[in-house]
């Protein structure tokens, strides 16, 4: 097997690649497949200069390169991916966390004006939002709910790799009636694109994330939302709040419906590209 060096391995997917991605964005592919098969940090790889690698790094590359060319997520092919400074283990059971979702964990953990003693997130897929909110306030009990058995097995092994303790639970968002525990604070990314919106979506995300994690119906975007509202009533302490990453079309329908339900001190931020994506609400 012909065997390549870091540039000939950075010049490939530049080349094999410019019709899939845009150049930025192949090249922090190549530093993140480089530094997977290395096994090295950022500052390593940095400095190691060009040497030629072995046959079987020149491999596991090319095969990387392959599944790429494919459009799988880089984060999928590796097996892992960062959240808010935690290494958090993913596949394709559960959504690659997104930067506005870390946009969404900095609001509440710097949000001075909530209890954050009891916190639930609903339907939390590779675990990322309770892991991060336990990381930093450690002496809060952290809930957390998916529907999907999956998703579950990745968010209780991350919980494992970094001894955090975070109690995770199988419950439907949809048909939870049994479920009555209180707490100060709920925090949920639900699934709120529309089907309208696939054709606005990247091949990668279509083609390879879970879409019972993303989509809605055109005729019921808010479907989760409204449920999880309806039992914030029920399970959110006096004065508890609720916190939620929304569809950026549809600000004013989210803001509409908790005033509908007699939520107070609806505020909505937008993200760092301008887009109306995350909302708070106190309980009425």
């Amino acid at each position: 097997m012909e065997r390549t060096s870091i540039q000939e391995f950075k010049a490939a997917m530049k080349r094999e690649m410019a019709d899939i991605y845009p150049q930025n964005e192949i090249m922090q592919l190549s530093k993140l497949a480089l530094q997977h098969v290395l096994d090295l940090n950022p500052t390593q790889l940095l400095t190691l200069g060009n040497p030629t690698l072995s046959a079987e790094q020149t491999e596991a590359l090319n095969q990387i390169l392959i599944r790429l060319k494919n459009t799988e997520p880089i984060q999928y092919i590796i097996g892992h991916t960062h959240f808010y400074e935690l290494e958090l283990m993913v596949n394709p059971s559960v959504l690659i966390p997104r930067p506005e979702t870390e946009e969404l964990v900095h609001w509440i953990l710097n949000d001075t004006s909530i209890n954050k003693s009891s916190i639930l997130d609903i339907g939390t897929g590779s675990g990322c939002i309770p892991l991060a909110l336990k990381k930093q306030t450690q002496d809060a009990y952290v809930e957390a709910w998916d529907i999907s058995k999956e998703a579950l097995v990745v968010a209780q092994q991350n919980a494992k790799n970094l001894d955090l303790d975070v109690n995770f639970k199988e419950v439907d968002a949809l048909n939870c009636d049994g479920e009555l525990t209180m707490f100060t604070c709920i925090v949920s990314n639900p699934p709120y694109v529309r089907q309208l919106e696939k054709i606005m979506m990247e091949a990668n995300v279509l083609k390879h994330e879970p879409h019972t994690a993303l989509f809605v119906e055109d005729n019921d975007a808010l479907l989760f939302y409204r449920a999880i509202a309806e039992k914030g009533l029920e399970i959110l302490s006096a004065d508890g709040v609720l916190f939620f990453e929304i569809n950026e079309y549809l600000e004013n329908e989210m803001t509409e419906l908790l005033k509908g339900l007699n939520y107070s001190g609806i505020e909505c931020r937008k993200d760092l590209q301008g887009k109306a994506r995350m909302i708070k609400a106190r309980r009425p």
